[in-house]
């Protein structure tokens, strides 16, 4: 601001002057750097309005391992978005509620960032008194995509990564005092880079979406001992009545010992020592076993011991559960849970949020997403080329809800060409070095990150062609990786002799692979189907452009198509079909082809009527 120069030789006037100027400099200080408040003219949910934000998202952040001494981070920070050559800001633009990112309604900021742009955050946190003398643990629930991470003043690492969770030891950034200063710089290139996004673009339309930048899940430091757990792993085996784990832990030293305790609620059911960095076996006898109809879970501690001395102890759990696959009486593979046939029926679940995008604005409202569709008579969720924050997955173990885990797509695009042969329409596409290199890292993380989640029954490298590379190769490594649970290779994608499963999309009555080529050998699955389209007014992203695979004017018509699907549905599991996965859970965007819309505020069919017919699909007389 100018100000016109001013004589005056009156003393208070004067003075009035400065007071005056000093104001309206405030004034425009205060403009410059804007206070929060969610974006307006967004549309909301019924969680929106709870957010707190002081302390957003405050429930501890990783349920399968928990200490007691943490400080959640979440919460009002300064934020800027500065050219990438640009160092760090010397001011910053206004308030950004963290987790939320930064292009959300619930951000405060609603702004997107591009590739020539870097988002910062800035913050002056006070360490609590609890975690001071300790190795104090920076953890980011995940950040969208590269992130460096300053304390005061000095660069403590860079993670790259939209999806996995990463933490950084601070303790040697601290200065004296329980004020710390930290800054996170962010740079996402979305879809003008090859590393895994989703179904993120810079200009959304029809099945992709709105993108997202920075910090997207809960932020937070833990306190912990020189010597320290830093992960475990743990295996069922129901066959064996067995569970296997393994625990990392960092300074260990020469004769520091594991202690493993399994329990049956507070009854001590088995327990084991074993050098640290090694690996235990519990017997579990008369296990219980986890299904959706029983979603039994056993508690668990882990403790690093040095000379009989708890250094370390975090609390856990675990299921016992068999997923497999095996024939039945045609000798047709079939998807086995405990070595039984179980049919898997769920929706596509694509984890979006019209005040949050990939954040959710509360826990309780994720957890809306899977008792309504438990409600419905679901067993099964297809997560679809996104990862949740752990506490999603936590709950879906806690309630029983089969998961399917896509990895995030990115790299777009295939080589297409006409080959002789059904289901095989393109070749893999030639990535570059730093393309492969990124889907590698991200994809071995995300398996790392979720793998102790007995939910999780199937991984999926690849949808619909979507990148796809190396097809053969890197499905053989997912199941080495993970011999325990089965692999999906491509949902709907390029089609190889490789995997647990063939996986046919059709929209949108439904279909199932041909069992005579592929029934002895894989399990046959619908990856996706349906698609039914309702726009509701009122509670939609955009008046204009909306869509489905098949679009209705009313509730009514939806169910009577959606119900026409049942009975084809029981003909295709009696022929072999293992699972079947219903296109979506909500609306989303310009998508209006959920059960829900997209606010959530309603469900477009009745709850206790697709409990009816959805239910039908288990009945097990349908296989002999």
């Amino acid at each position: 601001m100018i100000f016109p120069a001013i004589t005056c030789t009156n003393t208070f006037l004067k003075r009035s002057i400065a007071v005056f100027l000093l104001s309206v400099a405030a004034l425009s200080t205060q403009a410059q750097t804007k206070p929060w408040s969610i974006v307006k003219g967004k549309l909301t949910t019924p969680w929106t309005a709870k957010v707190n934000p002081q302390m957003p998202l405050p429930e501890y952040p990783r349920p399968q391992m928990v200490r007691g001494n943490w400080q959640n981070l979440n919460g009002l920070w300064n934020y800027a978005i500065t050219a990438v050559k640009d160092k760090q800001p010397a001011k910053f633009a206004g308030k950004i509620l963290v987790p939320y990112p930064v292009e959300s309604s619930l951000s405060g900021v609603g702004r997107t960032v591009d590739k020539d742009s870097t988002l910062w955050y800035s913050n002056t946190i006070s360490i609590n008194s609890a975690l001071r003398g300790k190795t104090v643990l920076l953890h980011f629930g995940a950040v969208d995509w590269q992130t460096e991470v300053f304390v005061n003043g000095k660069s403590v690492g860079i993670h790259e990564g939209g999806y996995d969770p990463f933490t950084f030891d601070i303790t040697p950034y601290l200065v004296s005092g329980a004020k710390q200063d930290i800054k996170i710089r962010v740079w996402d290139p979305t879809d003008d880079g090859p590393q895994p996004r989703g179904k993120q673009v810079k200009k959304p339309e029809g099945i992709w979406y709105t993108q997202v930048t920075g910090i997207w899940q809960t932020v937070w430091l833990e306190g912990v001992p020189q010597s320290y757990i830093k992960s475990t792993k743990q295996t069922p085996d129901v066959e064996n009545q067995t569970l296997t784990i393994s625990g990392e832990a960092v300074n260990a030293q020469k004769g520091d010992k594991l202690r493993v305790i399994a329990m049956d609620g507070s009854e001590k059911i088995a327990e084991k020592e074993i050098a640290a960095n090694d690996t235990a076996k519990l017997k579990i006898k008369n296990a219980k076993l986890w299904s959706p109809e029983n979603p039994y879970l056993y508690n668990l501690q882990i403790a690093l011991v040095r000379n009989n001395k708890v250094l370390d102890e975090v609390k856990s759990y675990f299921a016992m559960r068999k997923i497999s696959i095996g024939p039945d009486a045609n000798g047709i593979q079939r998807m086995m849970l405990n070595n039984q046939f179980v049919f898997q029926f769920g929706p596509l679940d694509q984890g979006w949020w019209p005040d949050g995008l990939y954040t959710p604005p509360t826990y309780e409202a994720m957890q809306y997403d899977v008792d309504q569709l438990k409600a419905m008579g679901f067993n099964m969720i297809r997560k679809h080329v996104k990862v949740e924050p752990a506490r999603f997955y936590a709950y879906c173990d806690k309630t029983g809800m089969l998961l399917w885990q896509d990895m995030p797509s990115g790299d777009l695009g295939n080589n297409w060409e006409n080959r002789p042969g059904v289901y095989q329409r393109a070749t893999d596409k030639n990535r570059t070095a730093a393309s492969e290199l990124y889907y590698r890292k991200e994809w071995n993380a995300i398996i790392d990150a979720l793998y102790n989640f007995p939910s999780i029954v199937v991984w999926t490298p690849f949808n619909e062609a979507w990148g796809q590379f190396k097809t053969e190769e890197i499905t053989k490594w997912t199941m080495q990786k993970d011999p325990s649970r089965l692999v999906n290779s491509a949902s709907g994608g390029n089609y190889y002799s490789v995997g647990h499963m063939i996986d046919l999309h059709n929209y949108p009555d439904p279909a199932m692979p041909r069992a005579e080529i592929f029934g002895k050998t894989r399990a046959l699955v619908l990856g996706e189907f349906g698609g039914l389209g309702l726009g509701l007014e009122g509670h939609t992203w955009q008046d204009r452009h909306q869509w489905g695979y098949q679009n209705f004017k009313d509730a009514d018509a939806v169910f009577k198509k959606y119900s026409s699907f049942i009975e084809p549905l029981k003909t295709m599991i009696r022929l072999g079909l293992s699972a079947a996965v219903y296109t979506q859970t909500t609306d989303v965007e310009g998508e209006v082809n959920g059960f829900m819309t997209y606010d959530r505020k309603v469900i477009k069919m009745p709850v206790e009527k697709l409990h009816s017919v959805n239910t039908q699909l288990y009945d097990t007389s349908l296989v002999k």
